[in-house]
């Protein structure tokens, strides 16, 4: 029986999309892999949010922060203590001193195509410093790893291109999508709670300069004159990044669009289900994604989806979604209105939605990644 590390410092949803990658890799492999031994490093915020179903799994205090100086220095004698066959860190973040055998996961690499310092709260001398280690940092443990997963084709083509890697150590693993459990039944007088009233656009996710959502809400000011009952909903946690794009849309635009833009601030799962239910459209602009989970979501309750043309998108969601150039605020609000007038449109996506959304499982991850496990521990 091998023993198999792996870094779950970033697990649970409070890590976005990496988080909901580990929690759903540790699900699905005990459910998989009956043969390794799997020892899950937890970090103490997180340590008590899972507990093992199986006895080939066992979870281990791992109190090195993330990007922190101890995670560098401390952490790799950890890892040595358990004498692991394999070491597998959800993300790019491994130690560069821990000299075993390891893979990782890289989900994007937004920071080499943004390097901006709009996307950190950080002064711009210790984000010049920031940066500088990701670029050390990501570019070492790329080199030293035995396998790279990326989680799309465009994210595989950027690690080959930006980190000088060849093309065969990276193979490329889509992650899945959680479909929807029953009627999701939420707070039902959650539209009435926020101010809904009739139809109205959604988008779920941060509010990273990468998200575009400021043309989103230049597109919609646009949409405003023809549709002056339409609303636009934003559903993500308020943080700094949700805060300057408030004050965006208050200096921005016109006092009776900004009326009917509702940010929502955080949500319940179950209340996220309800938005997607009785929204008319999931419109997503980003200029960059790794994978691009958001409006896969979407469709998995039937929710027709209006996307950005750049990046992974169109590889991810195929012809199930329409598509606009995110930088022509035009080109946005011509094909939201396009989807919102025609009917038989919208009835094309849903359908195409639910069986795009087929394509990416959870299960099927787990049992592609366990086969990069057991080809890199033979």
């Amino acid at each position: 029986m091998s023993r198999i590390g792996i870094d779950a410092r970033l697990f649970g949803t409070k890590h976005g999309g990496i988080g909901r990658y580990t929690v759903e890799l540790i699900k699905n492999l005990e459910l998989q892999d009956k043969s390794n031994k799997y020892f899950i490093f937890f970090a103490k915020d997180n340590f008590d949010e899972y507990s093992p179903s199986i006895d080939n799994f066992k979870k281990v205090h791992a109190d090195f922060k993330v990007y922190g100086v101890f995670e560098q220095l401390l952490y790799p004698f950890l890892l040595y203590k358990y004498n692991l066959d394999l070491m597998h860190f959800a993300h790019f973040n491994a130690p560069i001193l821990y000299g075993k055998k390891y893979i990782i996961t890289i989900h994007d690499l937004i920071i080499s195509h943004y390097p901006s310092s709009r996307a950190t709260t950080l002064n711009p001398l210790l984000y010049k410093i920031k940066l500088g280690a990701y670029h050390f940092l990501i570019n070492a443990v790329a080199k030293r790893a035995k396998k790279i997963i990326a989680v799309s084709q465009y994210t595989k083509n950027d690690i080959v291109k930006f980190l000088n890697v060849k093309s065969e150590k990276v193979s490329v693993i889509y992650e899945g999508v959680d479909l929807p459990k029953g009627d999701a039944a939420a707070d039902v007088s959650i539209l009435d709670k926020l101010g809904i009233k009739g139809d109205y656009l959604v988008y779920v996710g941060s509010a990273y300069p990468h998200k575009n959502l400021e043309k989103l809400i230049e597109a919609f000011e646009l949409l405003n004159k023809d549709y002056p009952d339409l609303q636009l909903v934003l559903v993500g946690k308020k943080n700094f990044f949700y805060k300057r794009l408030e004050e965006f849309a208050m200096n921005n635009v016109s006092p009776r669009a900004l009326e009917r833009i509702i940010f929502a601030g955080y949500q319940a799962d179950e209340n996220v289900a309800r938005l997607y239910q009785q929204a008319k459209l999931y419109v997503f602009p980003s200029l960059i994604e790794g994978f691009g989970l958001p409006p896969l979501e979407a469709q998995s309750y039937g929710l027709p989806v209006v996307s950005s043309d750049r990046s992974c998108l169109p590889e991810i969601l195929g012809d199930s979604a329409i598509y606009f150039d995110p930088e022509n605020t035009a080109d946005m609000a011509n094909k939201i209105k396009l989807a919102l007038t025609d009917d038989t449109l919208r009835s094309k996506l849903t359908a195409k939605g639910y069986e795009n959304v087929k394509k990416y499982s959870w299960s099927k991850m787990a049992v592609e990644i366990i086969d990069i496990y057991n080809k890199n521990l033979n």
